[in-house]
C-alpha cells in the first residue's frame, strides 16, 4: 500500500462547526406569550368540560324512560347507567347488580329493582350532573359522573335502600 496522508478539515481546529448556529436569545415577550396561550387553552377547556351541569327535570320536558331498542336521548339503561341528551353516563359512585348478564336469579331481580328505582329518581325533579375524580371516562367510553339533587347524590338513596353499593374500585359478586 501507499503512504498515509493526513487529512484535516479546516473547521476541525475551530471550536464550532461552521453550519452550527448559536440560537438567538428569546425575545422578552415570548415567555409571556407562552403563558398566556396556556391560560387561554385551560380556560377554553374548562368551558367545553364544565365540572357540573345543572339540569332541570320534568318541568323542562326532560323525562326518562327505560332504554329499549333504538337510540333514545334520555333513558335509564340499568341501575348505575343512564343516557342523558344522547350521552351515556355511568354513575361513578355506585355499583349496581347486572341486568344484561346476571350471574344468578337474585342478581337479576335486584338489578331490575335498582333500574326501576333509578328511573323514578331521575324523574323526580331537577338534578345536577357533576364530574368528579381523576377519570372522565371508564374503559367502555361512558362518562363518569355523579347525579345530585339538592347537593346530595341520588346514589346515597339507592345505597340506603340496599339496591346498590358504593363503588370501591372493583366489582363484587351479587350472588350468595
Amino acid at each position: 500500500m501507499g503512504a498515509t496522508i493526513e487529512f484535516r478539515r479546516r473547521w476541525a481546529q475551530s471550536k464550532q462547526h461552521p453550519r452550527r448556529k448559536i440560537p438567538a436569545p428569546l425575545a422578552p415577550w415570548v415567555p409571556f406569550a407562552v403563558v398566556m396561550a396556556v391560560v387561554a387553552g385551560l380556560y377554553a377547556w374548562s368551558k367545553l368540560h364544565p365540572a357540573s351541569v345543572t339540569v332541570t327535570g320534568i318541568g323542562n320536558n326532560v323525562t326518562f324512560r327505560l332504554c329499549g331498542r333504538g337510540v333514545q336521548r334520555n333513558c335509564v339503561i340499568d341501575g348505575d347507567t343512564i343516557r342523558y341528551d344522547g350521552q351515556i353516563i355511568r354513575l361513578a359512585d355506585i355499583d349496581a347488580p347486572e341486568t344484561a348478564e346476571p350471574k344468578c336469579a337474585s342478581e337479576a331481580a335486584l338489578g331490575r329493582q335498582a333500574t326501576q328505582r333509578l328511573l323514578t329518581l331521575m324523574n323526580s325533579g331537577p338534578f345536577t350532573i357533576v364530574r368528579e375524580g381523576p377519570r372522565d371516562q371508564d374503559q367502555y367510553g361512558r362518562s363518569l359522573r355523579t347525579i345530585q339533587r339538592n347537593g346530595r347524590s341520588i346514589a346515597d338513596t339507592m345505597i340506603a335502600e340496599g339496591l346498590v353499593r358504593r363503588w370501591d374500585g372493583s366489582k363484587h359478586s351479587w350472588c350468595g
